[in-house]
């Protein structure tokens, strides 16, 4: 199965404070035929989880407001089967330390390609999901 059939099954949020990162991840998805909601805040994302649950969440560390790994502690429980990313531009050893306690998957470090979220979401369903074959699109982000 390929990423890409796989994700089509899947629902995804993005949370990300960057407009253009938010409308290019999202208009390359749905080229794809895959369901992404994009949000700019960790508060929205709050308010979307209450409405329905999502099989994949990727979420800036910063955000106005409250930041990725805050976020990502409040859905713990709530969220427990989600995988889940932690994109930064602030990659130090406390983040990831910080991060992997509250059970991020994956880092996406910024500035990031479209290859580089299709290999981290390929890890991540070969790890934690079902196995398939690793995208091979270079796209800039």
């Amino acid at each position: 199965m390929t990423l890409f059939s796989q994700l089509r099954q899947m629902k995804i949020l993005l949370i990300d404070d960057d407009e253009w990162i938010r409308d290019s991840l999202e208009l390359y998805f749905e080229g794809e035929g895959c369901h992404l909601l994009a949000l700019e805040t960790a508060e929205e994302g709050i308010e979307a989880l209450k409405e329905q649950n999502y099989d994949i969440i990727m979420v800036d560390y910063r955000l106005p407001g409250m930041d990725g790994l805050e976020f990502l502690k409040r859905i713990q429980k709530t969220q427990p089967n989600a995988l889940k990313l932690l994109i930064t531009a602030y990659k130090s050893e406390k983040v990831v330390s910080e991060a992997l306690k509250i059970g991020i998957q994956d880092f996406i470090e910024k500035p990031f390609t479209t290859k580089t979220i299709e290999g981290s979401l390929a890890r991540l369903m070969k790890n934690y999901g079902q196995g398939i074959d690793e995208g091979n699109g270079n796209h800039s982000i």
